[in-house]
Order: structure tokens, then sequence, then C-alpha cells
């Protein structure tokens, strides 16, 4: 594909029961349509009412259903199926895009021609930072992955390299999505995009973070309703999962023995100051941590 003319964009939002989330995400993207040349809203089977708020409310977007919740690789697979853009942008439903945000987003490509892939920039509904991208080894990415060790970080302004970015909003070159094969559909909602990065890595694809492209990262109402308390338990067996199958049997290992550590730490330090119900959250990490790794 040349450069010297416009890239082509489509982005692909995968929804289940974002309600409110959703529509806003969908309005923030109203603002962009000069630059993202379809929106395509894959509805993995909700029961909220959001896709037919989508319906009234966004006209423009492409909508496909799906009969059953496919979770998020299987969903954005289908968008990307759907999609005819050079430059495929996945966005999360409980993320609304900043004036501006997808433009920057896919120009870093030109400046960055090894880069396939392009992480936006992520804040809080307060414009606080917030983490978009971390490392592959399971000691770098429990160790510096982490408040002391992103303050960098959060002062760049220019894009950059990194390991991986997470999908919340994720731009790909389609040659690039295609030669993959798309997301691995065996990581239902967390750790799909370690592993796409990962693969792409390994294949001399360049990842790339573009701070400047800025989305309202939300709540994650989706989540919440499916994992409830164990959110971060389920972030933690997404990695597992990635370590397992891509490094050696030792990552497994070293992320099991510091992950757990920390967790058990934190989950302490909680119970002390008398907060049970963030103990409790912390130790589910520490049993995922320690339970055999999912298939």
């Amino acid at each position: 594909m040349s450069e010297s003319r416009r890239m082509r964009t489509s982005v692909v939002v995968v929804n289940w029961n974002a309600g409110g989330a959703l529509e806003a995400c969908l309005a923030s993207l109203s603002g962009e349509r000069a630059v993202a040349d379809e929106i395509i809203l894959v509805d993995n089977a909700s029961q909220d009412g959001s896709v037919a708020a989508a319906r009234v409310r966004a006209p423009w977007a492409q909508i496909i259903e799906n009969p059953a919740n496919l979770g998020f690789a299987g969903g954005a697979n289908r968008g990307a199926a759907a999609a005819t853009g050079d430059i495929l942008l996945f966005l999360n439903p409980d993320a609304q895009v900043r004036p501006g945000a997808i433009g920057k987003l896919v120009d870093a490509f030109r400046a960055f021609p090894r880069a396939g892939i392009a992480g936006g920039g992520l804040v809080d509904a307060r414009g606080r930072w917030q983490p978009s991208a971390a490392r592959f080894g399971p000691a770098s990415h429990l160790l510096l992955d982490t408040t002391l060790g992103r303050l960098p970080a959060r002062w760049r302004r220019r894009p950059y390299v990194v390991d991986w970015v997470y999908g919340t909003f994720m731009a790909v070159r389609r040659e690039v999505f295609r030669e993959l094969g798309g997301f691995d559909p065996s990581y239902f909602c967390y750790g799909e995009d370690l592993d796409f990065c990962h693969r792409a890595a390994r294949r001399g694809v360049q990842v790339i973070v573009v701070p400047e492209a800025q989305a309202v990262h939300g709540t994650s109402p989706s989540a919440t309703q499916r994992f409830g308390e164990g959110r971060m338990a389920a972030v933690v067996e997404g990695e597992l999962r990635f370590y397992a199958r891509h490094g050696p049997w030792t990552a497994v290992v070293v992320f099991r023995g510091l992950a757990a550590a920390k967790f058990a730490t934190k989950a302490a330090l909680a119970a002390a100051a008398g907060r049970v119900g963030v103990a409790a959250r912390y130790a589910s990490v520490v049993r995922a941590c320690l339970s055999p790794v999912p298939s």
C-alpha cells in the first residue's frame, strides 16, 4: 500500500451490554467521520437495548449482530472481516476519542513506516493519565509496569516504540492483521492484545504508542458485568495463558511467583487498612496466580 495517498480507516467497536457508555463512544466517533471512513459496531448478543439505541443515534454505523457473546477477540475479528479500510482501528465501547485523535493515530504510521500497530494515549474522565502499553517479559512487566516504573511515560508527547499496546484504542495496518490471522479468539477478553503484539513483534513488526492521540477510557461496564469483583483475576488468567503459550516454562514460574507475591502483599496491606473488599479482590488474583493455566 502506498502511503502517498490518504489511508482509509475502519473503526471497529465490539459491544456487549455497554449501555450509555456505547452511546458516548459513538457520539465521539460522530465528530471523527471525516477521517473514520467506516464505523462498524459488532454486538455480542447484548440484552440491554444498546443496539436499538445505536441504530437511532448512529444510523451511519454498520451493525453486525452476533448470535452469542464471542468475546472481544472473536467480535473484533468479525468486524475486521467486514472492514474495507487500510487501517483497522479497534476502540472499546467504554472509550471516547478526543477530537483529532484518530487522525493523529493514523498519521503516525507515516512517521514510523516499520510500525504495523499503534496504540493511542489513554486518560480517565478527569483527564488523568492511564497506561496504554506494557512490556513482554514477566519480571519487567510486573516490576516495571507500575506507578513508579511508568512515570517517564506520563510525560512523553511524541510517538515511541513499545513492546505491546492495549486493545482499548489500537490501530493496525490491514495487511498486518491479515498476515497474523487476527486476534486469537481463545482469549475471550484479556490477553488477546498482548498475544497479538507479540506475534507481530516476532515477524519484525514495530509497535508504537502515540500519546497525543487520546481517548477517554471509562469504567469497563461490560467487563464489570461479566467478571464482577474477579476482573483483575481474569486479567492475570489471560496473561498466564499467554506466557504458557509463548514463553519458556520458566516464564510461567516467574510470573506466578512474582504476581502472587505482589498481590498477596497488596491484599495484606489492604486488609490492615480495613479495606476488606479491596483485600478480597487482591486475594482472588493470588488464587488465579496459583491455579492451573487456562487452556
